[in-house]
């Protein structure tokens, strides 16, 4: 008798453990090629896209690029402008029903802004002076003046704009958008974080995959000194590289199987597999040199201003890695080194908003004519957005405080009509008083851009289905081409 079947004579109740499905791909034979194989057709990007996901249109937008203005920009001095103000500026704002939506304590008086307002494009969008290059982009942009959030306070307001959530845990928008698509480069990341150093209120959370499997939470890109950490390849041949590579994941392969394929093991040698891809192509892609001076003066990056040369070198990344095949890019800046947010000015309203606009105003409507002279704007969902406005009224005379109950923000490109105004606050710029629209809303009408149900694109954890919009949200066709 043989040893085998000694062995099993001895153990009558003795059941074989199956195969995992990586021994038997390793003992299948052509197994890696299998592999590669479900690989592709398993990404919506070459196998079609999820029917359990899409919606009955097809996708207006391909790709998507967050401008995301933290802080809190003061919707009554650059798109929403109110002449009352003037009448009453200075003037104490009297007793106000008690809101959770803005700050109305202390001394307070009306406060007219201090920028004046022109009607710009074959629209006649009014906007600020402090947007002088954005004025002439008025025509591709869709602007909502009745955006309503829930709370005015930075962590709790970031993380809502990003995942439809006032606590931390959940996935942000790019998230999402990377789960429902896919990436269309297998070397690049589908959610890519530009930012400057600077973690806004609310943390990393804002640009977290949350509960889904971490490879969908942002790779950052720094602004300025090394773009991306630990991505330059060693100094040691690729060769070498690839058998220390293969060891650490054969290790995380045993130390997974061992926990019963813990996601977030499997997680970790996807990031590893595509750090060590990326080696060969983010170089190339956020390498600038190539691109004409007149592309580099459009953007500003060459301007005297460092902060605006900063961001002006991210929204040109951006439009890069777009190009490339990245899926969700987004765009955050601190140039004032706000500790809360850039826009975040409860004092010298004037000074900190002039600064935010010069470095922003041009590099994104230099990103709007860029990709439409390229061709790409019809592709391209441009978000521009802070978590909130700011008051129509102040405490000290020359700053604005927190203000979610109503406030603006604008979209450009992908399925957007341009030449749009929805929505409208009151007379002083208190609330939203014509079709107000949600967070949620603004999620659904995004995914619906991309081709997906927000009410279908779900996760599931905790013994339910997650979504971005939960049981909430509308689609704001208004604003849709």
């Amino acid at each position: 008798m043989s040893k085998s079947s000694l062995h099993r004579s001895r153990c009558p109740g003795r059941v074989s453990r199956p195969l995992s499905r990586r021994q038997l791909l390793q003992n299948a034979s052509s197994g890696f090629g299998l592999v590669a194989l479900s690989s592709l057709m398993a990404d919506p990007t070459y196998a079609g896209l999820s029917e359990g996901f899409a919606t009955q249109a097809a996708p207006r937008a391909k790709n998507v690029i967050f401008c995301f203005m933290a802080g809190g920009v003061s919707h009554v001095d650059t798109f929403d402008p109110k002449p009352a103000l003037a009448k009453y500026h200075g003037k104490p704002i009297g007793p106000l029903k008690e809101s959770k939506k803005t700050q109305t304590d202390g001394n307070r008086k009306w406060k007219q802004s201090p920028w004046t307002f022109d009607q710009h494009g074959q629209c006649r969008m009014e906007v600020s002076e402090l947007f002088p290059h954005l004025a002439g982009c008025v025509d591709q942009m869709a602007l909502v003046r009745s955006m309503v959030a829930e709370l005015p306070l930075h962590a709790a307001g970031n993380l809502f704009l990003h995942t439809g959530r006032l606590r931390a845990g959940a996935p942000s928008l790019g998230s999402w958008a990377t789960y429902g698509l896919g990436s269309e480069n297998q070397n690049l990341p589908g959610f890519v974080l530009l930012e400057s150093g600077k973690v806004p209120p609310g943390g990393r959370e804002n640009f977290s995959s949350g509960y889904l499997p971490a490879n969908y939470q942002a790779t950052s890109i720094q602004a300025a000194g090394v773009p991306v950490a630990n991505i330059i390849p060693p100094d040691v041949s690729r060769e070498v590289q690839r058998a220390k590579l293969d060891l650490l994941l054969q290790q995380d392969h045993q130390l997974a199987e061992s926990l019963g394929n813990h996601d977030g093991i499997e997680s970790a040698i996807r990031n590893y597999e595509l750090a060590y891809r990326m080696q060969t192509e983010i170089p190339d892609v956020l390498d600038l040199s190539r691109e004409s001076a007149a592309t580099l003066d459009l953007y500003g990056v060459n301007s005297e201003d460092q902060q605006l040369r900063l961001y002006a070198t991210q929204c040109l990344r951006a439009r890069r890695l777009i190009e490339e095949g990245v899926r969700f890019v987004e765009i955050t800046a601190n140039p004032l080194d706000e500790s809360v947010g850039t826009w975040d000015q409860h004092e010298q309203l004037k000074e900190g908003h002039e600064k935010n606009a010069l470095v922003t105003d041009q590099p994104i409507a230099g990103l709007i004519r860029d990709l439409k002279q390229r061709g790409l704007l019809d592709e391209t969902l441009i978000l521009c957005a802070g978590e909130m406005g700011r008051t129509p009224h102040t405490s000290n005379g020359h700053g604005r405080d927190h203000h979610v109950a109503g406030f603006s923000l604008w979209l450009a490109g992908g399925g957007i009509r341009g030449g749009t105004i929805f929505g409208a606050t009151d007379e002083l710029g208190m609330n939203a008083a014509e079709n107000p629209v949600t967070i949620h809303d603004l999620h659904a009408t995004i995914l619906h851009l991309l081709g997906l149900d927000h009410e279908k694109l779900t996760y599931r954890y905790g013994g339910r289905d997650m979504s971005l919009t939960d049981v909430h949200g509308r689609i704001v066709h208004e604003i849709l081409g």
